[in-house]
């Protein structure tokens, strides 16, 4: 076991970006490929549920599987119900009684050693995903860096948050605002960035003092076990984190209905955000308290380009954005909205470009894009594709591949009408709207046309447009001239309005503030 060290703010270094794996270099080639192998060789393993730190079987099992290849199961797990997340909001809310008083600094040393440990076994987590979710070498690359980038960051905020906070002074008292945690909360990441944003929304509540139920995504649930492993080994209390892994009609609804449930923290598709909005919105008997949301629900993603753009660099945006990981992002350009002028040289180069992409079983770095996340998916986006060939005139891909696999080409449809289906509705696979519109004028108008606003991207040289998209442009993540996808830890304080979800601003200095209360205590002096 590790002892977490008890750091304070003014002996920690400030936050860096952990810099992404350089695979040009034959080490790390052969560092990776020796973490696929020790991967591969722990396959089909059996996962328990862990409950104030004791490890639980169930009679059902579920399993987890390699959607490159559908008959390879990657772990199976014990599968919780509504009794075993009642047991496990028990443990949660006997352990914070005492974790809720350990000074911020020992909290945050549990996250500190929890990012060593995830650095030196990066090379293992790329492997867990590229195995379970299908991601490349490089997107699984860069989801262990923003994992290790909100472990550090996190604490960091909450060594900030305990010191001494600025407040008018009057001499007949003495004066402090404190950060408190809120209780026990129910943590449900998405599988997309199956390790960054789990340990994103673990780490947040419990370095704030709360304790957590985490029910992982049932399709990435094996990168969720490993990484609760990774934390136990630092010697963190049990109950701080209960592992609840199970179906989420039946544990999630447990989990947020219980009135002993705190705070809910989801990132996930809107239509389960809304349902959770609502759930937890219900008085239950013995709650004593308005349980609180923190939803983060997706996107329908533009980029917008004009006359006046760098075309070469907007097309390489565009499909960047598109296509990384299958375009199973919140934040993935789903569409092109471009000028008239130069529509269609813009969507001739996307077109160009996307045609190179290659398509395949991501344990092979060759591949760029691999297989989407399960066979829900698979028939969710093919559903997409014959709504497309009725909407817009096809101009590439358009078909699953001919592969065991949940393998879909990179599509791209022109002349997409701004309300169209496959112009309004969250696709989450790599499928493209190309959208023609008059000018800027117009084109900003149409980005703000759907009932989401989470990401965008202008690209332009004019500076009066560019200021007016600033203002006007409505997303809580917008970037100029540069790709829609890639936020950074610290630098791009991640969240998004309307449907996007409750902005909660993932990664910034406000983030830490959603998981607690704040208390002002006055001290008259005799």
């Amino acid at each position: 076991m590790v002892t977490a060290q008890r750091p304070t703010a003014d002996v920690v270094t400030p936050f860096i970006n952990t810099p992404l794996t350089d695979f040009s270099q034959q080490e790390n080639v052969r560092a990776q490929r020796d973490a696929l192998r020790q991967v591969e060789s722990e396959l089909g393993r059996t996962y328990p549920l862990i409950i104030g730190g004791e490890r639980r079987q169930t009679a059902e099992t579920f399993a987890s599987i390699n959607p490159a290849h559908p008959d390879q199961v990657v772990a199976s797990f014990a599968k919780a119900g509504a009794e075993e997340a009642g047991h496990a909001i028990a443990a949660g809310w006997e352990r914070f009684q005492t974790w809720q008083y350990v000074p911020a600094s020992e909290r945050a040393g549990y996250l500190f050693k929890t990012a060593e440990l995830l650095r030196q076994r990066r090379f293992y987590f790329n492997a867990l995903m590229i195995y379970e979710v299908g991601k490349s070498w490089i997107e699984a690359d860069a989801d262990t860096a923003e994992a290790i980038d909100f472990l550090e960051f996190y604490a960091r905020e909450a060594l900030r948050l305990a010191e001494r906070q600025p407040l008018t002074r009057i001499p007949e008292e003495e004066n402090d605002l404190l950060y408190i945690p809120l209780g026990v909360g129910a943590v449900i990441p998405p599988w997309n960035f199956a390790c960054a944003i789990m340990v994103g929304l673990t780490s947040s509540a419990i370095v704030a003092g709360n304790t957590i139920v985490l029910k992982p995504a049932s399709t990435a649930a094996l990168v969720a076990a490993r990484f609760v492993d990774l934390v136990e080994e630092t010697g963190l209390p049990a109950g701080v984190v209960n592992f609840l892994p199970g179906p989420g009609g039946t544990v999630g609804d447990a989990l947020v209905e219980h009135p002993l449930t705190r705070f809910i923290s989801f990132t996930g598709s809107r239509e389960v955000g809304l349902r959770i909005n609502e759930r937890a919105a219900k008085f239950q008997p013995g709650q004593h308290w308005i349980k609180r949301v923190i939803l983060e629900m997706g996107g329908k993603d533009s980029i917008l380009v004009d006359e006046t753009a760098d075309l070469d660099a907007a097309a390489a945006a565009i499909v960047a954005s598109a296509f990384g990981f299958q375009g199973q992002k919140c934040s993935a350009c789903s569409r092109a909205i471009v000028v008239d002028s130069v529509y269609d040289t813009v969507v001739q180069k996307v077109v160009a470009r996307a045609r190179t992409l290659t398509v395949g079983d991501t344990t092979d770095p060759i591949n760029y894009m691999g297989p989407v996340v399960d066979e829900n998916a698979y028939r969710k986006i093919q559903g997409y594709l014959d709504i497309g060939t009725s909407e817009g005139k096809l101009l590439l891909g358009g078909e699953a591949l001919d592969c065991p696999g949940y393998f879909i080409a990179p599509t791209i449809f022109g002349d997409v009408a701004p309300n169209a289906r496959l112009a309004q509705e969250e696709v989450f696979g790599p499928v493209l709207a190309c959208l023609r519109v008059a000018n800027f004028e117009e084109g900003l108008m149409v980005a703000n046309n759907t009932e989401y606003g989470l990401t965008g991207s202008f690209f332009s040289r004019d500076r009066a447009r560019i200021e007016r998209a600033e203002r006007e442009f409505h997303v809580g993540n917008l970037y100029i001239n540069r790709k829609c996808t890639g936020a950074l830890v610290g630098v791009h304080p991640f969240g998004g309005f309307n449907m996007s979800g409750t902005d909660s601003k993932a990664g910034g200095r406000d983030y830490l503030l959603l998981f607690t209360q704040a208390k002002a205590i006055s001290d008259k002096v005799r």
